[in-house]
């Protein structure tokens, strides 16, 4: 195969190149299960002869809902591409209420789903769902038909001709999937992704991401259905890496043992989480230990790539490496070579002491709409510089707009917005996506994300506010777990924080104070809240007098995508946020 055009060309790539024996790999019953390459095109051509005898036409909609990642999405995924029908992929912790606005958005006909928690929730609105024509399971579900049922539809191989002579219609530009976007407002936005766009962004990313091809493995869990992993797992198949996907986020220490892969992608907040872990170990650790633990901590806090610290400091670096980081590494299945971290702002003192640690966090920046990569960092080359997300990738062009937005321009953006017209017009002008991101690019070429333009905010002094840069600043506090900066046309910021609940309890234990059992009995005390203040007081002094935080308040709840406080990347849904603690913005702003 010379050329890869479309998505479904990716994995033939792979058969051709590398024929794996663990192409995709799921763990079922305590198991882990290897697929083939051929095998998973086997499979895939099954469902795509399946599809076609149930009558599936070009351009029909099929959505996909899992709840984790597994083998039978991406068989399913490219069975369906190669009858030339789009792929909706759907987050499976959203609403009902979401899951039938997107189906009847998307006149999705068929819809595969991993099991009966989703069931249900589909179920329960498929009446008010006219296109939806039948749903799947991958599990075992009573009263649901088996996605077993279409394999065996196209056991027959009969109409592989059919398959070839649709695959053949389908072009580069063609449409491949719409991803809705989570949205941190209103509803949620149908990305339109072609074939093209999703391509060339994996093959304008293989050669920034350091990955050795043919004999190594990734552990992929960050959800399927958005683009970020997607677009990953296209790469490895790509690269003929083995993917192993792992059980659940609960399980994912286990995973890292079990799978010791070499590669696998993250958001800050599961490196906040995995760091926080260390942290609290390391704390536990009595007399010359525990020194030398914060002392490689120390180190690795004024990490800085490519020996820029001098001789002394790389030869305590050796040292802090045989005897403390080693240990990171093996509980993280001790052959992690690359961490690739997306979604979200990373703080740098994560990039640092995990680059310390010998386990570099290549951080990258990009979005749905620009399937997803705009840049990324690369150790090599001298493309790594912390604080930014890396160099933008060769085809893809960024201009910074006169009020400071990332203009984007390139084949990875989207066609549009499905049935938008109004939204893709304001989005795409002259040919350049409008990302809505505050940033600047360097005299060397890389790119800084500084804020999101919607989410800046101006005080009733005039005076402009990032709170996204403070948000990132203030999660450096380990008593702090999430954070948003409120202030708008208000006299002065100020912020809702949800406490490190686990944490403050470990604090109030050494410290002998008696705090309550409950959130609210430790939100409300007196000598918490007090704490949690000089922690913001210590860390304002890096801001401006106008941007400084001058009034929290705590909030009892753990923030979640579940209670609706967070998209499922993890980003503040601060809209929603602000009208759950309404009270507690009218205590802030209007002293009641």
């Amino acid at each position: 195969m010379n050329q890869i055009t479309r998505l479904f060309d990716f994995p033939y790539y792979q058969l051709e190149k590398y024929n794996l024996s663990d192409a995709l790999v799921t763990k079922q019953n305590g198991e882990w299960i290897k697929t083939s390459t051929k095998e998973y095109l086997d499979k895939a051509n099954a469902i795509s002869r399946g599809l076609l005898r149930m009558g599936v036409q070009k351009h029909d909609k099929i959505a996909i809902i899992s709840s984790n990642n597994r083998t039978e999405w991406h068989i399913t995924d490219i069975g369906a591409l190669q009858t030339g029908a789009q792929t909706v992929p759907i987050y499976p912790t959203i609403s009902a209420e979401d899951y039938e606005y997107i189906l009847n958005h998307s006149e999705s006909k068929y819809c595969f789903i991993s099991d009966s928690e989703v069931f249900d929730k589909i179920n329960a609105i498929k009446h008010n769902v006219p296109s939806l024509q039948e749903i799947y399971s991958y599990n075992d579900v009573p009263g649901c038909k088996s996605w077993k049922e279409i394999l065996h539809l196209g056991e027959d191989a009969s109409n592989q001709d059919v398959v070839e002579d649709r695959k053949n219609t389908i072009v580069t530009t063609d449409l491949a999937t719409i991803i809705y976007t989570s949205g941190t407002t209103g509803r949620p936005k149908g990305v339109m992704l072609s074939h093209q766009n999703i391509v060339s962004d994996v093959l304008m990313s293989a050669p920034r991401v350091p990955l050795r091809a043919g004999d190594t493995r990734a552990l992929s869990f960050l959800p399927i259905c958005h683009i970020f992993e997607r677009m990953l797992v296209y790469l490895y198949q790509y690269y003929g890496i083995s993917i192993y996907f792992a059980e659940s986020i609960e399980k994912i220490s286990d995973n890292l043992k079990e799978v010791k892969p070499h590669v696998m992608s993250v958001v800050p907040r599961l490196l906040e989480k995995v760091y926080d872990k260390i942290y609290a170990k390391g704390a536990d650790l009595t007399g010359i230990k525990k020194k030398l633990f914060f002392w490689a901590l120390d180190l690795g806090m004024d990490y800085k790539p490519y020996g820029e610290n001098g001789a002394f400091y790389e030869f305590k670096l050796k040292i802090a490496r045989k005897l403390i980081f080693s240990k990171w590494q093996e509980g993280l299945g001790g052959q992690l070579e690359l961490l690739v971290s997306g979604s979200a702002a990373l703080q740098t003192r994560l990039t640092k002491v995990f680059c310390a640690a010998n386990i570099p966090v290549m951080e990258g920046y990009g979005l749905t709409e620009t399937s997803p990569v705009i840049s990324v960092n690369d150790m090599r080359n001298r493309g790594f510089k912390i604080g930014t997300v890396g160099k933008m990738l060769d085809g893809v062009e960024v201009k910074i707009a006169e009020d400071g937005e990332i203009l984007c321009k390139g084949p990875n953006v989207m066609i549009g917005y499905y049935k938008d017209e109004i939204q893709t017009n304001e989005a795409l002008k002259d040919g350049y996506f409008h990302t809505g991101d505050i940033g600047e690019i360097d005299s060397e070429g890389f790119l800084k994300i500084t804020d999101r333009k919607k989410e800046m905010f101006k005080t009733s002094g005039g005076k402009y506010v990032a709170p996204q840069v403070l948000e990132n600043t203030f999660k450096q506090s380990r008593f702090v777990e999430q954070i948003m900066v409120i202030g708008d046309g208000e006299k002065m910021p100020a912020a809702f924080i949800q406490p490190n609940f686990d944490f403050v309890k470990e604090w109030a234990k050494i410290k002998g104070i008696s705090i309550g059992n409950t959130n609210e009995e430790i939100i409300s005390n007196p000598a918490v809240i007090e704490r949690v203040e000089e922690e913001i007081n210590e860390l304002n002094k890096k801001f401006g007098n106008w941007e400084q935080v001058k009034r929290i308040e705590l909030t009892p709840d753990i923030w979640s995508i579940e209670a609706g406080h967070l998209t499922p990347t993890m980003k503040l849904k601060r809209k929603i946020i602000k009208e759950k603690y309404q009270y507690l913005y009218d205590k802030i702003y209007n002293n009641a």
